[in-house]
């Protein structure tokens, strides 16, 4: 008898989207048989091209992502947006309002979803990535992920795309030292969104140095682009830019898919290496022998030589 995730696997690959939904949510609340469905649509993934959107809160994210979706699919792009949203404090689900505010704006042939980061400390959960394989075996062209724009540690973005527009806008104040030496690295083009406002100049001017200052002569030297996404103002020029520099850095991919895999990896076995550890921890009475160890308190150095000698025999994570 089918089981539930292969009738679904199938119908994803018929291109059903009621079963894309449906899939993708038992992905993300890792329902019995999630793993399986991912190891199965792996082989049909490969085509897509993805590119990630970050930036600080207020930055116009969401509306420059929409509108961006809309343009590209009138481009003939086949295009889906994922809205990593803040993680709610009561239920752990993503707040919609990004996505709201999206579908004010998007063309009906975008497929959108709004997924949680799960306290993912760069704004991503691995549901994330499990989603753009997802998308991918699907049939989209083009995904689109608009991360949650945390600040600082908005980084493992790098890990998931092909491509990365990094968002700055005018009356952040010294904006260049408030986007850390790494949202630098990871940025393929930077936008300045609002563009229409005072302080733009001076924008596009600072980061233009420090571009100047990091990568020298080294081509291709990240883009700084305008766009006022408000009024659809430079949304076609990113649009073109965008696409100009994945043919550029087609060369390349096979190597980067191959650097994102192997990250993928080492977080699923750091993920289930800790789940192992906890269990072991709870099997040695951990928690007590860390607050009493025959009247002398335990250290976390020693407790963690002791979980090492349990021989993390524990069960795979579901």
């Amino acid at each position: 008898m089918e089981k539930e995730w292969e009738r679904l696997v199938s119908a994803v690959l018929r291109h059903d989207v009621r079963a894309l939904s449906r899939l993708a949510s038992c992905v993300e609340d890792r329902v019995p048989g999630w793993r399986e469905a991912m190891q199965a649509l792996l082989p049909h993934t490969g085509g897509a091209r993805v590119i990630g959107i970050t930036g600080p809160p207020g930055s116009g994210k969401s509306t420059l992502t929409g509108r961006l979706a809309a343009c590209l699919a009138d481009q003939g792009w086949d295009v889906a947006v994922i809205a990593v949203d803040p993680s709610s404090l009561h239920s752990g689900g993503a707040l919609l309002g990004d996505r709201l505010r999206m579908a004010e704006r998007n063309s009906g042939d975008v497929y959108m979803r709004s997924l949680a980061s799960r306290g993912a400390g760069g704004g991503l959960s691995q549901a994330t990535r499990d989603l753009v394989r997802i998308l991918d075996a699907f049939g989209k062209t083009l995904i689109l992920v608009e991360t949650v724009g945390a600040g600082q540690d908005d980084m493992d973005i790098a890990h998931v795309a092909d491509m990365v527009a990094v968002l700055c806008v005018p009356g952040l104040g010294d904006h260049v030292q408030a986007m850390k030496s790494g949202i630098m690295e990871i940025g393929d083009i930077f936008v300045v969104n609002k563009a229409d406002m005072a302080g733009a100049d001076q924008v596009v001017a600072d980061i233009e140095k420090a571009l100047g200052l990091r990568h020298g002569g080294i081509e291709p030297r990240p883009l700084v682009l305008r766009t006022a996404a408000e009024r659809s103002q430079g949304i076609e020029a990113l649009a073109g830019a965008l696409t100009q520099r994945l043919v550029l850095r087609e060369s390349d991919r096979a190597a980067r898919h191959l650097h994102h895999l192997e990250m993928e990896t080492m977080e699923l076995a750091t993920q289930r290496l800790r789940q192992v550890l906890r269990e072991h921890l709870a099997d040695i009475n951990g928690r007590e022998r860390y607050a009493q160890d025959g009247g002398t308190q335990l250290d976390p150095y020693a407790l963690s030589d002791a979980l090492f000698r349990a021989e993390l025999k524990g069960p795979p994570v579901p």
